[in-house]
């Protein structure tokens, strides 16, 4: 008997994250809804012209097709400042509208009846009101629903990242992955890459100034800003001369055996993160920063090299969505199966 093929909708899809993980463990894709026209045409490219390529709020639900699964990751800006500032304050104001976005999650969930669904977002999420609500209106629903935060460096992705996951399944009880102990590293990820880029494939480098490679020069693999200070002051900004303390990731350099800290959208940026090359005096490319997100080195990005950051940035690693996908479809195969019971004892009965 041939694989069941799940069919998947990805809401707020961005380049596709969410949706190369569930393909690697089987899904077909069959719609996406992504309103960031560069992210689009990415996911475009790698998926299939199936995206609709506008604001979640003026989709016709009507007309989305049949779905075994839905998931998605609304955006998450405002989860945790928002009781933190005035409610007059216009970002607020922005904010919340933002995080309401989850309604469209579960009304979409409402029109299509999907047999399960995911919801990945910030685990400051699993704190706020919005996720007291949506649990609610889903589990009104019918389904059973569970969260948890994960770490994709527990699921084979080569980076400490932490995201919250909500899964719901009908049927059977929602489950979230058990850790794989597959912990994978930074030369696991790019250690087959040119040392120095090739400007070709998103494998592309800044043109540092004399200055900035003296800076480079002065951290050690594992080490950040306050080795360049304490080895070269004479380089250091004024600011960093005058804040003692404070983030040990900022102008970090990466280590080959170990894995990465979180990829945000601005990884080419070294006073950003630790983004430096374990080996190489540069930041990490673009190619460079989709592997350690675990995407697949034939993934095809669209846009410029800063709407491709965004994109590499803002993606659920790959590899962290599959093993979710994986412990989902387990989960579809048991409800299938007392589906398949109950039917059997409905005939049984019927017979008598």
């Amino acid at each position: 008997m041939s694989e069941v093929r799940y069919k998947l909708i990805d809401l707020f899809a961005g380049a596709g994250g969410m949706t190369q993980g569930f393909v690697n463990a089987g899904f077909v894709p069959v719609f996406a809804v992504e309103c960031d026209s560069a992210a689009a045409d990415t996911y475009a490219a790698n998926f299939g012209d199936h995206v609709y390529r506008g604001l979640i709020e003026d989709l016709d639900l009507s007309t989305l097709p049949e779905a075994d699964v839905v998931i998605g990751g609304p955006p998450c800006q405002g989860f945790s400042p928002l009781g933190k500032m005035s409610p007059q304050d216009q970002r607020v104001q922005e904010q919340a509208a933002l995080n309401g976005l989850w309604r469209y999650f579960v009304s979409t969930i409402e029109q299509v009846q999907p047999k399960a669904f995911v919801m990945e977002n910030v685990p400051e999420l699993l704190k706020s009101a919005q996720y007291a609500a949506l649990e609610r209106a889903t589990r009104a629903l019918g389904y059973d629903v569970r969260s948890q935060v994960l770490n994709a460096a527990d699921f084979g992705a080569p980076q400490r990242r932490r995201r919250a996951f909500v899964v719901g399944i009908r049927g059977a009880l929602a489950l979230l992955p058990e850790p794989t102990g597959d912990r994978k590293t930074v030369r696991d990820a790019i250690g087959c890459m040119e040392l120095t880029p090739t400007g070709e494939d998103w494998h592309v480098g800044r043109k540092p100034t004399p200055k900035s490679l003296e800076r480079y020069r002065c951290v050690p693999p594992g080490g950040n800003r306050f080795d360049l200070i304490e080895r070269r002051p004479d380089l250091a900004p004024d600011c960093w001369l005058r804040k003692k303390t404070g983030s040990t990731d900022v102008f970090g350099r990466l280590e080959w055996d170990k894995p990465a800290l979180t990829i945000r959208t601005e990884f080419f940026k070294p006073e950003k993160g630790r983004y430096l090359h374990p080996e190489a005096d540069r930041p990490i490319t673009h190619r460079e920063a989709a592997l350690i997100q675990t995407f697949p080195r034939s993934f095809v990005f669209s846009g410029s090299k800063i709407q491709v950051a965004r994109q590499i940035g803002n993606a659920v690693p790959p590899k962290l969505a599959e093993a979710v996908a994986r412990s989902v479809r387990k989960q579809l195969a048991v409800a299938n199966e007392g589906s398949s019971m109950r039917g059997e004892e409905s005939g049984s009965e019927d017979q008598a």
